[in-house]
């Protein structure tokens, strides 16, 4: 079972933070640190605002990481994504401010997002990451989210 480290939201009723910054990312050892593993998350209806028109942008976001010494509590990962509601940035920042946090936060061994964003204006903006190569003799599945059709 892995340690926890002085978790403050999972198994409490927890406010949606504010904004990003006010988000508290938090972590729990990994319980097989010798073996690499790839977890995934997938946030199927993220959503943040446009920082020119305060219009609502959606996105379909896949996180995977092989975990290092830790991986993340994902009711504060939940969170962290819900505190961007109300965040006005552009899709490039959202994405990679996501994926950076979670680097600093857990230190994984590798990590990528895919950011799926659905249109406005008539084009979707897809953002990209990862830290590095993959690791070898990783099963990595692939994300499999559609070009745009409707993404559903």
């Amino acid at each position: 079972m892995p340690k926890k480290m002085s978790l403050t939201q999972l198994g409490k009723k927890v406010a949606i933070p504010k904004s990003p910054d006010q988000a508290a990312l938090e972590k729990v050892s990994n319980p097989h640190p010798d073996t690499d593993y790839v977890i995934r998350f997938t946030c199927p209806e993220f959503t943040s605002l446009c920082p020119m028109t305060g219009q609502p942008d959606y996105a379909h976001l896949m996180i995977d990481y092989v975990p290092g010494k830790w991986i993340v509590e994902s009711k504060s990962l939940k969170l962290f994504l819900q505190s961007f509601r109300n965040h006005g940035a552009f899709h490039e920042e959202c994405t990679l401010a996501i994926a950076k946090r979670l680097k600093m936060v857990i230190a994984p061994k590798w990590l990528r997002i895919g950011g799926y964003w659905y249109p406005r204006g008539g084009m979707p903006i897809d953002v990209f990451w990862q830290t590095g190569p993959v690791p070898k003799n990783l099963w990595l599945p692939p994300q499999d989210v559609p070009n745009y059709r409707g993404r559903g």
